[in-house]
């Protein structure tokens, strides 16, 4: 394996850029552009084909609406309506809030189609009210970061829509195959915490009279309806995911500001500048995994890594183990955000030559990386939740394994049981990959 002076520069850079922790998108940049002086080559043509087959590519302008639509339900507090009728529902069983906690994000995650987002907007008040009630803290951390991975599976999801747009794959099909892989998911973690429950004795929450849990579904159902117009809108044909990126996010607009008068101008003002900060990001980075894979392309790392794995096997059910342990390492140490853009698209020609399904590829992949954000050392979701309960980091590490070997456990089913993720594009949108 002969590698150039230039990816070897490339190669020492990127490493350092998460060593030194330079922020992702312009770490990323910062490599590419030593590899174009070390090689000589010129990187006017890479930039020509990222504005002419990236920024006008129609499916990624999704991603500000769904970022816009994710700001909008957490600055309006939404989230309180969401977790007011989650607790009416599940709250009255044994370990009532963790359930609570599951059933939240999974309502939510119909609506933003972010785990940062899940877990920032419901997370402190889901942390605040599992604490009030005995829970422990590594526990309640836990339990949120686990749940909020949940966002970016159920549809809408924004890593789906980069994926689309790096794979081709359908939007709409990966989005329909997200379903039964998250209500799973949410079905192992509501197992988990039943056990847990029993065996330290957690409470059950003070039971809701028929009154008032009919008032907290009424208050409710705007933002219930959220994902339900979404997804009709989309598999009757009526908008395509983008112009449902663009009605979520008047939708929540809406509902925020007329349907719950929660949001203000200045409230306002904070979401377009959140939304701006962060579309800018994934806009740098997509920018640089086109510069990556230009690198990548040139130095043939894509065919000497199908090279080494069809030499080590045959077997497609072997290389999704591959990936599987591949990306789950990778979720330790790097962004997934990184592992999207860089390292998936070196994947996806071996996928195809395998014959598997880029759809339920896709959802392999994605279930992967967002178990990578509640995976020690370096998984996001465990700062964030750390961060905005104050509890110490070594807590919630301590509490998170348990649930990310029912992730894993739900993993391994989405891996070898492709119906899966296919059953539900195929009966409703009559998909045959």
């Amino acid at each position: 394996m002969n590698f150039s002076t230039a990816l070897i520069v490339f190669l020492i850079l990127f490493v350092l850029m998460f060593l030194l922790r330079m922020p992702i998108p312009m770490g990323m940049m910062t490599a590419c552009v030593f590899y174009f002086l070390v090689s000589g080559d010129n990187p006017k043509m890479v930039a020509q084909q990222t504005l002419k087959t990236f920024y006008t590519n129609y499916t990624i302008i999704a991603v500000p609406l769904f970022i816009f639509a994710a700001n909008i339900m957490n600055s309006g507090k939404v989230t309180d309506k969401v977790f007011g009728f989650a607790m009416g529902f599940v709250g009255r069983f044994k370990g009532g809030l963790g359930h609570v906690n599951v059933l939240a994000s999974l309502i939510f995650s119909g609506m933003t189609g972010s785990a940062i987002a899940d877990a920032s907007g419901l997370g402190k008040m889901e942390i605040d009210a599992m604490r009030a009630e005995g829970y422990d803290d590594g526990f309640s951390c836990a339990i949120t970061a686990a749940s909020a991975t949940i966002g970016p599976i159920f549809p809408p999801s924004i890593p789906m829509v980069i994926y689309s747009m790096l794979s081709g794959a359908s939007v709409g099909a990966l989005f329909m195959g997200g379903m039964v892989p998250a209500v799973l998911l949410a079905i192992a973690l509501m197992i988990y915490i039943v056990i847990v429950a029993n065996k330290r004795n957690y409470p059950t929450s003070e039971k809701i009279g028929l009154q008032q849990f009919f008032r907290y579904t009424f208050n409710a159902i705007p933002a219930i309806l959220t994902p339900v117009i979404l997804l009709v809108g989309i598999y009757t044909g009526i908008m395509t995911p983008t112009e449902a990126g663009a009605v979520a996010g008047f939708y929540a607009l809406i509902v925020a500001v007329l349907g719950y008068r929660v949001l203000k101008w200045d409230g306002f003002k904070q979401v377009l500048i959140d939304t701006v900060k962060a579309t800018g990001s994934t806009s740098i980075m997509i920018g640089a995994a086109t510069c990556i894979s230009y690198i990548v392309a040139k130095e043939k790392v894509a065919i000497t890594v199908a090279s080494f794995i069809t030499g080590f096997t045959d077997n497609k059910y072997v290389f999704l183990l591959i990936v599987n342990i591949a990306i789950l390492i990778l979720g330790m140490f790097i962004d997934t955000s990184v592992i999207q853009v860089v390292f998936v698209p070196i994947l996806l020609p071996i996928a195809t030559a395998f014959g598997i399904d880029l759809v339920h590829f896709g959802l392999v992949c994605i279930f992967n990386m967002m178990i990578g954000l509640s995976t020690p050392p370096f998984g996001m979701l465990l700062f964030i939740t750390s961060g905005i309960s104050g509890t110490p980091l070594k807590d919630v590490i301590k509490e998170i394994i348990w649930p990310l070997l029912a992730m894993i456990v739900v993993l391994l089913i989405v891996t070898y049981f492709p119906d899966v993720v296919l059953f539900l594009p195929r009966l409703l949108m009559g998909y045959n990959g």
